[in-house]
């Protein structure tokens, strides 16, 4: 082979490794970052996936927020209307957070189908909701508010 080919090849392979080990870095490393958007009645189903982090969005059920006395515990549900997911979350909540208000946390389902959260964002005004909470509430036939359509 001459010589100016071998180099050219090698030069090539060089590339291509090096690219290959990029994508497969690059992929690796977003690989922990993807929070996928479950509705609670999917998570009610089994379709969410337990050890993995998530995010569960819905309308907070009223009557179900408990804090503890001793530390920043709280414990919530959220709700699509068709279903709730118990939410466990330690930490200080967003100021507009509260019963009959939507909500999204991100955390990990655990084997009892209990969200360990670790981040809640609640909505910032009465009109907006995030498109995934919006769209799970219309397809229960409910809107933001939590009145039958």
């Amino acid at each position: 082979m001459h010589p100016v080919r071998k180099q050219r090849l090698y030069l090539v392979l060089f590339v291509v490794l090096f690219s290959s080990a990029a994508v497969g870095l690059v992929t690796y490393a977003l690989r922990g970052n993807i929070n996928l958007f479950f509705p609670p009645v999917d998570v009610a189903a089994g379709k969410a996936p337990s050890g993995q982090s998530i995010r569960v969005g819905g309308m907070v059920v009223e009557g179900s927020v408990q804090r503890s006395d001793s530390s920043l515990d709280v414990h919530f549900e959220l709700t699509d209307y068709e279903a709730s997911v118990p939410v466990v979350y330690s930490g200080i909540l967003p100021d507009l957070f509260g019963e009959g208000q939507g909500a999204v946390a991100s955390g990990v389902l655990d084997a009892s189908g209990v969200l360990q959260a670790t981040e809640v964002l609640a909505k910032h005004d009465e009109n907006y909701m995030p498109p995934e909470v919006a769209d799970a509430l219309e397809n229960s036939g409910y809107d933001h508010k939590g009145n039958a359509k």
